[in-house]
């Protein structure tokens, strides 16, 4: 597989919207939303800051967040106000550590619960020093969020009771629902007291040397026989789901016309971590509705020119992906930014020309874009 390594000694870069990352097309801010949800006047918001402030899109990330970019460093404060009155900034100390995905499709209670998380993980003050990539899941117990390799990670296993993941895995530490927010706020403490934490050797739960073991074992007495924890969910739905339509972004962007269009008809919008949008209704946005789209299930980072980093455009080479079942991501470096959990094809930009990679096998090296879409595309199709 390409090298995504991230060393420990490095900066905690992750970006917010306070403290951007600087990109080639200038300041990217990323707007936290946990559990995904904002209402259609926050939707309005960000669209709006996007046309005065940055390039006009609104960037959706496998998080469930949306980030901005191409601003201005002068406009950052500007960014923050408007943010901090539409209610998405509740937390100036806090607002890179909300990293809390919940199950998308899920009712309202599991929604709640992840609200409840996001004002508790707020109200601790020592818990601002957590690392921008820590990451908070509230699986409704469907599964589809519980595979996300989460620091901490919530997943009912009946009506009652839950087990509450650590650094990914389940090590048999079991709460009620009730009790699940304090559990998982006292995991995310724990993780603070690690020395390997406070010596720089490690960001993520998953990088301690027993892959957070010790940590689960001092949030209960009695550890119960863990169970697998569900592989992750690379691609998530499109069309239809019970009540609701799931609304795939072409690429994971949103123009500001399609996201004013998306607020006029919905008070609530749930951004999923697949880069997708569930409305109440479909809508005439020009969106992705149909999940044999080539594009559903194709998502692209920024490239170049936008990243300095990148080698080649690939959000326009993306665009030459033939259909098929598993997602593909194309990158345009070895960092792989973006790039879903689960099964699916790499499409990689390298000094030589693009490489492929199906889960973890290098399938191609050395080719051009259309060579890598069409093996991109067979890969998908066969897989």
């Amino acid at each position: 597989m390409p090298d995504t390594t991230r060393h420990p000694d490095e900066p905690d870069a992750c970006p917010g919207a306070l403290r951007p990352h600087l990109a080639a097309d200038g300041a990217l801010a990323r707007v936290r939303l946990p559990g995904g949800r904002l209402t259609g006047d926050q939707l309005r918001v960000l669209a709006d800051a996007a046309d005065h402030l940055g390039d006009g899109t609104l960037e959706l990330t496998s998080r469930a967040n949306i980030q901005i970019r191409g601003m201005a460093v002068a406009s950052v404060s500007t960014l923050a106000d408007r943010l901090a009155a539409a209610g998405l900034l509740p937390s100036a100390t806090h607002e890179r550590v909300r990293n809390i995905v919940a199950s998308p499709l899920s009712g309202v209670d599991g929604h709640g619960l992840a609200t409840t998380l996001d004002r508790a993980l707020c109200a601790v003050p020592e818990l601002s020093a957590l690392p921008g990539r820590f990451l908070f899941t509230v699986d409704d117990g469907r599964g589809d969020v519980a595979g996300m390799g989460a620091d901490v990670g919530l997943w009912p296993l009946d009506g009652h009771m839950a087990a509450v993941t650590v650094g990914g895995r389940d090590h048999g530490v079991r709460c009620s629902l009730m009790d699940a927010v304090p559990t998982m706020i006292n995991a995310a403490r724990q993780f603070l007291t690690e020395p390997e934490i406070r010596d720089g050797v490690a960001w993520r739960v998953a990088e301690l040397a027993d892959h957070g073991a010790a940590l689960a074992a001092r949030l209960t007495d009695d550890l119960a026989e863990p169970v697998e924890v569900p592989a992750p969910l690379a691609r998530g739905p499109i069309g239809p789901v019970g009540s609701a339509v799931v609304a795939g972004a072409p690429l994971g962007r949103l123009t500001t016309a399609q996201a004013h269009t998306i607020a006029d008809v919905a008070d609530m919008i749930i951004i999923t971590p697949w880069r997708s949008v569930v409305l109440p209704r479909r809508i005439d946005a020009d969106l992705l509705w149909d999940a044999d789209s080539p594009l559903s299930g194709v998502t692209a980072c920024t490239g170049k020119p936008k990243c300095a980093k990148a080698l080649t455009d690939v959000r326009a080479h993306a665009r030459a992906t033939p259909s098929g079942r598993l997602p593909v991501h194309w990158a345009g470096c070895e960092r792989r930014c973006g790039v879903p959990r689960g099964r699916v094809v790499d499409v990689v930009s390298t000094v030589d020309g693009y490489q492929v990679w199906v889960n973890g096998r290098q399938c191609g090296t050395a080719l051009s874009a259309q060579q890598a879409a069409q093996l991109a595309g067979e890969a998908r199709r066969t897989v």
